[in-house]
């Protein structure tokens, strides 16, 4: 079968895999033409097996093969195939795609680069070291949007336990909070060398990469000549407006 007539408007039936050399691609609304073998080139890829001979592809009404996919970052992924370019910038968003696009040796070099390395082998590798770190994060958004209404700032309590000696005097603690007890959100302990500020740092930057202004600060308690201080409890500050 032959490619679509791309002079015809109005064609939007799914059409065969090309045989042409060239192939024309809107990916989301942005062109491209490239060859066939380029998107080929690594067969257990997504886009090897969209364009395979048994595959059937949707068309735009100039007859361009329709990925319905954001192309803005295509091209990086494009160019990678035909020259294996690799991209100096946007590595993030590069990533989400070659995963999508199931692109193995490109994966592998984005992973590898500056980064991302940080993220996945450094930070990524402690966080799976706390327990309950994402579901606590999701914890800490909903408690401080359910406390929103007609506020500036929302202000939750959160208690961190680096150690298990810590842990051990974590029923201690939470009693001696004025606060109300039953909303703190505790992380900890973990195995390793990463501080408490580290773990808050993180605790922001997860935070606020949802689009939240967050501040973190200690919670300071007030001294008791009878009783002991702790200083395991810190407030996450959402700011509203």
């Amino acid at each position: 079968m032959s490619l679509p007539d791309y002079k015809s408007p109005g064609k939007q039936c799914a059409a065969a895999a090309p045989h042409s050399a060239v192939v024309q691609l809107n990916v989301g609304g942005h062109l491209f033409s490239t060859s066939l073998s380029t998107l080929r080139k690594h067969p257990n890829s997504k886009l090897a097996e969209l364009f395979s001979r048994e595959r059937k592809l949707h068309t735009d009404p100039q007859g361009r093969y329709f990925i319905d996919r954001n192309g803005s970052h295509f091209g990086a992924v494009l160019e990678f195939l035909r020259s294996e370019q690799l991209p100096t910038e946007n590595i993030h968003e590069i990533h989400r795609e070659a995963v999508f696009y199931n692109i193995k040796p490109l994966i592998k070099h984005l992973e590898e680069t500056p980064q991302m390395f940080g993220e996945l082998v450094g930070r990524q590798q402690f966080l799976s070291r706390v327990p309950h770190y994402k579901e606590n994060i999701e914890v800490l958004i909903r408690i401080a949007r359910a406390e929103a209404i007609a506020t500036r700032h929302s202000t939750i309590m959160i208690c961190v336990l680096q150690t298990e000696e810590d842990l051990a005097s974590y029923e201690d603690a939470i009693n001696s909070l004025e606060a109300d007890k039953e909303s703190v959100v505790t992380f900890g302990p973990w195995n390793g060398v990463v501080s408490v500020k580290d773990l808050l740092d993180c605790v922001k930057m997860d935070i606020g990469s949802q689009g939240y202004k967050v501040s973190v600060q200690p919670h300071i308690m007030e001294k008791s000549f009878l009783s002991k201080s702790y200083d395991y409890f810190y407030k996450v500050i959402f700011n509203w407006w």
